[in-house]
Order: structure tokens, then sequence, then C-alpha cells
């Protein structure tokens, strides 16, 4: 019992850091400076600060933040939904594997003819840096919604091109032999990764959905934790088989995303709040193994902050501007979806990966890396909002709403629906004796800026209210409301 104080000094630490981890969202809000960017930053300090910090094997830091990112990537899929993806699903998948690839290549062609890289330096280099990041890019919107396909796209890229950029640099690193014959390799690696991936995460997200809707359990609370054990075990089932465990734990989050089942809201919050967790440990696991002293010691800083300035300004605008130029988008949310290629978590546990793989200027690479996503966090990061503003792409602050009314039914209530009154729709300004639906839908409760609203006759709806309603199976509501939530 010697230890009961030391040990409870130390959880008392550990607390506290994580009430502070929560508590700098709010702080991020006022200063416009992403969250991620706290973590890292005051990791990174802590640990040159602490050197005994970074004596964690670089092994478990990539083990946690696997296990994270999977959390992350399941959320993020069931947050995008398949409605909305199928919707841009095509360039979502462009973008995804064509907008990494070119982003690696031409990341590896300057950082080879200008910064003196070698060739696999470089591809490595160009590897890391192409996956943009949904860590990222869920803090950074947090409580804003990007209204339409702009805001799909932009998600949705940053889940798939993670699995994408991860394949990628697992290929490289695995290829053997030299020319040719090393492509050869690394392709078809990368292929099988593709395909059995998503192949597993396409089964394995039916399944889960069938397991969620037909298993009862004994208790509201396990069912939270099923479905995160099960987006894990599809993760462990994808990487046996040699295929893309991330692809699939996002394509199953995507299928059960938007799909009815028992206790799915639950499932959602608890899912959200583990992903912020998530996101905490990873910024913080990844900035506590790099020291800013050898960042500004051995020159590094100026290459990441070209390699930034180059990767925002030039590469990401020209090589997947053109690949965006096929899709059906206004000019300035094309612009907005270019300037929201956000770097992140993953791009740094990729270089973690380099510094495993025996490469001769690891440690160079890794810090480049550091800076590269410092720079694109804060700069392009804080910017967002003031981008969205600028191009006129429609973004608005979903407020929270911490109270809830409900009730609970034993069966599922086929008849009950919920939808959303969007903009230009004939619900858009109609009094509800006025909406055309029919003498078998009855409305039940309207919701407006979070506040209920009184279901009357003359009761007019607005854009964005939210209609509670009862109807029979055959009546199709749609061209009233428009798509359903």
């Amino acid at each position: 019992m010697d230890d009961v104080v030391p040990f409870g000094f130390a959880v008392a630490i550990v607390a506290l850091a994580a009430v502070l981890a929560v508590l700098s969202n709010r702080l991020s809000e006022r200063v416009r400076v992403p969250a991620p960017a706290f973590f890292l930053v005051t990791a990174a300090v802590a640990s040159d600060i602490f050197p005994s910090l970074r004596d964690l094997p670089i092994k478990i830091d990539q083990r946690l933040v696997t296990i994270a990112l999977v959390v992350i990537l399941f959320d993020g899929g069931m947050h995008i939904g398949w409605s909305r993806f199928r919707e841009a699903a095509g360039a979502v998948v462009w973008i995804g594997v064509a907008g990494t690839a070119v982003t690696a290549g031409g990341m590896a062609l300057l950082a080879h003819f200008l910064f003196g890289f070698s060739w696999l330096s470089a591809m490595l280099l160009g590897t890391a840096l192409a996956p943009t990041d949904p860590a990222v890019v869920f803090s950074v919107l947090g409580r804003r919604e990007i209204a339409g396909r702009t805001g799909t796209i932009v998600e949705g890229e940053s889940g798939a091109n993670d699995p994408v950029a991860i394949a990628l640099m697992v290929s490289l690193l695995g290829a053997t032999g030299g020319g040719v014959h090393a492509v050869v390799d690394g392709a078809g690696e990368f292929a099988l990764q593709m395909v059995v991936g998503a192949a597993i995460g396409a089964v394995g997200g039916y399944l889960l959905l069938q397991l969620m809707r037909r298993v009862p359990l004994p208790n509201a609370a396990l069912y939270p934790v099923q479905t995160i054990a099960f987006a894990c075990l599809i993760y462990g089932v994808a990487a046996v088989a040699h295929g893309s465990g991330f692809l699939a734990v996002f394509l199953a989050g995507i299928i059960v995303g938007d799909a009815r089942a028992p206790y799915k809201r639950e499932i959602e919050h608890f899912a959200a709040g583990l992903s912020t967790v998530a996101e905490i440990v990873v910024f913080t696991v990844l900035g506590l193994t790099i020291s800013l002293k050898d960042v500004l010691h051995h020159g590094e800083l100026w290459t990441g902050l070209a390699l930034a300035a180059l990767l925002i300004l030039l590469v990401r605008p020209l090589l997947v501007g053109l690949l965006l130029a096929p899709i059906k988008l206004r000019r300035g949310e094309r612009a907005f979806v270019l300037w929201a290629g956000l770097k992140g978590a993953v791009p740094i546990a990729l270089g973690t990966f380099v510094l495993t793989g025996g490469v001769s200027d690891a440690g160079r690479i890794y810090r480049v890396i550091f800076v590269v996503v410092l720079i694109s966090v804060v700069v392009q990061g804080g910017l967002v909002p003031t981008v969205a503003r600028l191009l006129n792409v429609p973004m608005r602050v979903v407020e929270p709403e911490p109270w809830a009314l409900g009730m609970r039914f034993r069966d599922e209530p086929e008849g009950l629906r919920r939808y959303f009154v969007r903009p230009g729709s004939p619900a858009d300004g109609c009094t509800i004796s006025g909406l055309d639906v029919g003498e078998t839908a009855w409305i039940s409760m309207v919701s407006r800026g979070g506040q209920l609203v009184q279901v009357r006759g003359q009761t007019v709806l607005q854009a964005d209210d939210e209609v509670l309603l009862l109807a029979d199976s055959g009546v199709d509501l749609v061209p009233v409301f428009g798509p359903p939530d």
C-alpha cells in the first residue's frame, strides 16, 4: 500500500491533463487555432522539458495511433452515412485515390529536385504528406456544417485517402529490389490492400448492421460497446487478410451511418465522444515523439515551411484541381475543397513507419513532416471558416442541444419519420395545414433552432426545421420536405 499516494498523484495529473485537453476545444474556438495544434505542440514541448516522455517505444506509439484512427475513421464514416456518400461517391473515390497519387508524386519531385532528398526518401515523404486527415477535418469543422456535396467531398476525401496513403506507404516500404520490379511489387500490394479492404468493409458493415438490428442485448449501454468492438474486429480481419483495415472500417461506418437500428442515437453519441478522445490521444502521442530542439537545430524548419507553402499554394491547387475539373461544383466550392485539404495525424503516423523502416534519413523526413502538418493545421485549419465565407460556401454553426425529449418503443416504429425542411422545398414557408402530405400523415413535433414549436394548422414551417411525423409506409414525402435525415 506504500504506492497508493504516488499512484493517486499520477492519476490526478493524467486526469487534469485530460480535462485541460477537452477544455482546449473551447480555447481553440476563441483564438481560431484548431485544437489538434495545441495537443501536438504542447506534447512536443513537454517531451523537450521531460525527455523521459519520449521513452515509449515507437511501436507502442504506432499501435495507440492505429486504434485511435480506427475509431476516428469509423465515426467519420457514420457521420457521412450512405445516402450522403452515394450522392458524391464518384468524386470522393476519384479524389481519394487519384488525388493521393498525384499529390504524392508532385511532392516527391519537389523534395528530390529542390531539397536533395534521394528518390526513395522523396517518395516516402510525398506519400506521407499526400493524405488529408479526418481527425483534423472533423475537429476544425466542429459544430460547423457545410451544405451540399461540398461538405461530403471534403469529409469523404479525408476518410478515403488515408487508407490509400497508408497502403501506398506499406507497399513502398515492403517493396523488394529496385527499378521496375519494385514498382510492380508495390502496385500489386497496393491493389490487394484496396480490394480486400473494400470487400471486407462492405461485408463487415452489412453484418454489423444485422447484428445491431437483430441481436437484442440485456443492457442498453452494451449496444455502443458492441458496435465499436465490431468495428475493431473488421479492422483486424482486414489486416490479417492483407487488406486495408482503415478502408474497411471507414466503409463499414458509411454503411451503418444513416441506417435505422435500436439505440442508434446512443451509438452515435458514444462513437463521437470516443472519437474526440482518440483525437486527443493521437496528437498527444505523436507530439511526444518529436523534439522541437531537433526541428530547429537541424534546419528542417525551413525545408518544412517551404514544402508546406508549395503543397498548399501549388501542388494541391494545380494537381488536385485538375482532377476536380470534371466534377460539377461552383468555382467557390471547388476552391474551398482545394483549401480544406488539411494534413494531420495520418501524415505523422506514416512518418513513424518511416522511422521503423530502416530508411537512411528517416529522422530528417519525420521532422519535415511534423513542420508541414503543424503549418497545415494552424494556417489552413484556422482559416477554413474565413475562406468558406469569402468563397460563399454555405456553412452554418450547429448549436449544441443538450436537452432531449423522446419515447422508447419495444418494436421499430415503422411509420415514424424524421425530416429536415430543406431550403426551397414545398414545405419551406408553407403552413402545416397547407402541406400536401395526404390524409394519413400526421405531424407530431417540430423543432426550430433547438426550440419546440407548437404544432397548429397555421404554423408556418421554415428552412432547417426538424419535423417528426407519422405516415403510412407507402407515402413518399421526400418531394415535400427534401431528403430525409
